[in-house]
C-alpha cells in the first residue's frame, strides 16, 4: 500500500508479501519528494543490500494508546480553533507553514483531494482572534488505507508557526486528531520523530507516546543529503543566520568548512570558486558599501542624494538645539549613528527631560547620536540581493494576549521563551527598564493581569532580537516601494542588504527609508527564497531557477511560487 501525501508517499512495508516489491516502490520516488518507509519487515537487510540507494533515518518511532487521558481537551475554549482542512485557500496556508518550518510544500490540489478522502485526517488550527491558519497535522487511517487488523493509525506534519501560534496550540492539534481517530474506534496512533528533536520527544514522552523498535527507510537523494552524509565540522553550534546558508550550499553540493561558529563564518567552496561569508555579508560586499550602512549618518546621505525619502534628522550635539528639534517636529526617535539589534534606540520621546535620558543611553552604544523626526507607520523590512526585491516583511512589536489568569509579567516571559525556542535563542524580550516603561505607559503594571484575548504591545520597537514577530508582505508589495529599495540597494552599491522602511501599508506606495543593513537575517524571511537568491549571487553557476522579478520588467513577471 503506497499512499501520496503530497510531499511524497507513505510505503507501508507490512502490506508487501515480498521486501523486493517495497524497495521498488521506493525507487518510484518522484524528483522533489521525501518517500518515507514505515513498518517494513528487516529494514536494516534492505538497506544492507541496496546501501548505494537507501538509508536507515535518524528518527524515532512512538506510538500512544487510544483513548489517552493526557489528550483529552479541557472545557471551555481552547488556545485554538481545530477544524478539517477544506479547500485551496486552507491548503496554500498549510503550505506556508511547511516552508516556514523547512518542511517540503505539496501541490494544493494533492492536499485538498486528501482532505475529502477516509484514509485522511488533515487538521488546521485557526488563530482564536485573527482567523489565521497557526497549525496543521496530518493523521493516517491505516484501517481505511489497508485494513490494519490491529487498528492502528499515524501522524504527519505536525507544524505550527512559531510567531504567531499560542501556546498549545501543538497539543490542541494532537487532542483534535485523537478525538477524531478515537470516535473512528482506532486503537493507537504512531509517529516518527528525528532523533535530534529533543522538544519534541519530551513532550511526546510526556503525553504517554512511548517508543517502538520500528525503524524508518527513505531513499538517498539531495532533500535527505543532511541525513544520511557526515556532519560538518562545527555546524551544530551555527546560529540560524548562518545555517540557512550552509544548508542551501550542501544541497548545492559545494563545500562547507565552519571557520568560526560563534561568528557565523563560513568558507564556501565550488570548483575553483571560493568564497568567505559571516551569515549573509560576504567577500562581495565591499567595504565601502558596508561602511555606507555601517553609520546612518552616511546612509541618510545617500539615500537623500539618491532622491530618497528619509525622515528629518539633525544630530545630538547642543541640548538647546536639540530641545530645539524636538519642538519643531513634536515627536522623535532616538538613535545610536553606529549599531545594530535595536541596542539603544527610544521611540517616541516627547519631553526635553526624556530626550536627554534617550541621547544618553544612544551613547552608550555610539558617540554619534541621531534625532530624527518620529514617522508613524508599520516597519517593513526589504530583503534585496543582486538588486532584485526578494522578500518583504512587516516586522511587529513583541505583544502578548491576556487569558485572565497570568500577570503581565508572567505572560512576557513566557512569550520570550517561546520567542527564544522558536529562534534558538535569537529572539527575547528583555525584562528591562525600556519594556516596564512600555507597559506603564499603557497605564499598566507588571503585576495587572489582562483580560482573557486582550492584546498588549510591550516594546515600541519590532527589532525581532528584542522579542518582535516578523510577518511575509513580499506578495502585496507595492511596485513603488519595490522600485525605491532596488535604487536604494544601486545608490549604496551593496548587494545584498536588508532595508528598513515606515509605510503606512505595504500595499501602498507611500514609504519613508530609516535604515540599511548591511547582514540582514535571511532566516527570518522564510518561505521566501533568500538563502537560494544569496547562493545564487555568490556561486551563479549553481543557479537552478530561473530570476526573480525585477521592478523594471512586466508586471506578470513578478510571481515566484516557491
Amino acid at each position: 500500500m503506497v499512499l501520496d501525501c503530497g510531499w511524497g508517499r507513505l510505503v507501508f512495508g507490512n502490506t508487501f508479501d515480498d521486501p523486493s516489491l517495497a524497495a521498488e516502490a521506493l525507487r518510484d520516488e518522484s524528483a522533489g519528494a521525501r518517500d518515507i518507509g514505515i513498518y517494513l519487515a528487516d529494514p536494516h537487510v534492505l538497506v544492507a543490500q541496496h546501501h548505494d540507494e537507501f538509508f536507515i533515518d535518524p528518527s524515532h518511532m512512538y506510538r500512544l494508546a487510544l483513548p489517552a487521558e493526557s489528550l483529552e481537551e479541557p472545557a471551555g475554549p481552547g488556545p485554538v480553533t481545530v477544524r478539517r482542512l477544506r479547500g485551496e485557500g486552507d491548503a496554500e496556508a498549510v503550505n506556508r507553514l511547511y516552508a516556514t518550518n523547512g518542511m517540503l510544500p505539496a501541490p494544493v490540489e494533492t492536499l485538498v483531494a486528501n482532505a475529502h478522502r477516509q484514509e485522511f485526517v488533515h487538521l488546521i488550527a485557526e488563530h482564536p482572534l485573527t482567523g489565521d491558519v497557526v497549525g496543521t497535522i496530518t493523521g493516517v487511517d491505516h484501517v481505511e488505507a489497508f485494513g490494519d487488523p490491529e487498528g492502528g493509525s499515524s501522524l504527519w506534519c505536525l507544524t505550527v508557526d512559531m510567531n504567531l501560534a499560542p501556546p498549545g496550540a501543538g497539543q490542541a492539534l494532537l487532542s483534535g486528531l485523537a478525538r477524531r481517530l478515537v470516535a473512528r474506534g482506532r486503537r493507537h496512533v504512531d509517529l516518527s520523530v528525528l532523533a535530534e528533536n529533543e522538544g519534541a520527544i519530551r513532550l511526546y514522552e510526556r503525553l504517554g507516546f512511548e517508543r517502538l523498535p520500528d525503524l524508518c527507510v527513505k531513499r538517498k537523494n539531495i532533500i535527505n543529503e543532511s541525513l544520511f552524509t557526515g556532519g560538518v565540522e562545527g555546524y551544530d553550534e551555527l546560529n540560524p543566520y548562518s545555517r540557512i546558508i550552509a544548508d542551501e550550499a550542501r544541497r548545492r553540493g559545494i563545500q562547507v568548512e565552519v571557520i568560526d561558529a560563534a561568528w557565523g563564518e563560513l568558507r564556501l567552496t565550488h570548483g575553483g570558486r571560493r568564497i568567505v561569508t559571516r551569515e549573509s555579508l560576504s567577500e562581495l560586499t565591499s567595504a565601502v558599501a558596508m561602511s555606507r550602512c555601517d553609520d546612518k549618518r552616511v546612509t541618510r546621505r545617500v539615500l537623500t542624494d539618491a532622491g530618497l525619502r528619509v525622515p528629518l534628522a539633525t544630530q545630538a550635539g547642543d541640548p538647546d538645539a536639540d530641545a530645539a528639534f524636538l519642538v519643531e517636529v513634536g515627536d522623535v526617535v532616538v538613535k545610536p549613528a553606529r549599531g545594530e539589534q535595536g541596542h539603544g534606540i527610544t521611540v517616541g520621546v516627547r519631553t526635553s527631560g526624556a530626550l536627554i535620558e534617550a541621547v544618553d543611553r544612544a551613547r552608550r552604544v555610539s558617540d554619534a547620536v541621531l534625532i530624527e523626526e518620529r514617522c508613524m507607520g508599520e516597519d517593513l523590512r526589504v530583503i534585496v540581493i543582486d538588486h532584485e526585491v526578494v522578500a518583504a516583511a512587516l516586522r511587529r512589536p513583541a505583544a502578548v494576549i491576556g487569558d485572565g489568569r497570568h500577570t503581565l509579567r508572567e505572560l512576557i516571559e513566557r512569550q520570550s521563551r517561546r520567542r527564544q525556542a522558536a529562534t534558538d535563542g535569537e529572539s527575547r524580550i528583555p525584562m528591562d527598564g525600556t519594556t516596564e516603561a512600555v507597559v506603564r505607559a499603557a497605564g499598566r503594571t507588571m503585576e495587572d493581569v489582562l483580560e482573557e484575548g486582550e492584546v498588549l504591545a510591550v516594546r515600541l520597537t519590532a527589532n525581532l532580537h528584542t522579542g518582535g514577530t516578523i510577518h511575509d508582505v513580499t506578495a502585496d508589495l507595492h511596485p513603488t516601494i519595490a522600485q525605491a529599495c532596488v535604487t536604494a540597494s544601486r545608490a549604496l552599491a551593496i548587494p545584498v542588504t536588508g532595508l528598513d522602511l515606515l509605510v503606512p501599508d505595504p500595499a501602498g506606495p507611500e514609504h519613508v527609508f530609516i535604515e540599511a543593513n548591511e547582514r540582514p537575517g535571511l532566516a527570518n524571511h522564510e518561505p521566501q527564497p533568500t538563502a537560494e537568491r544569496f547562493i545564487d549571487h555568490l556561486f551563479p553557476n549553481t543557479r537552478p531557477l530561473p530570476r526573480l522579478w525585477r521592478p523594471e520588467e512586466a508586471p506578470e513577471a513578478r510571481g515566484r511560487t516557491t
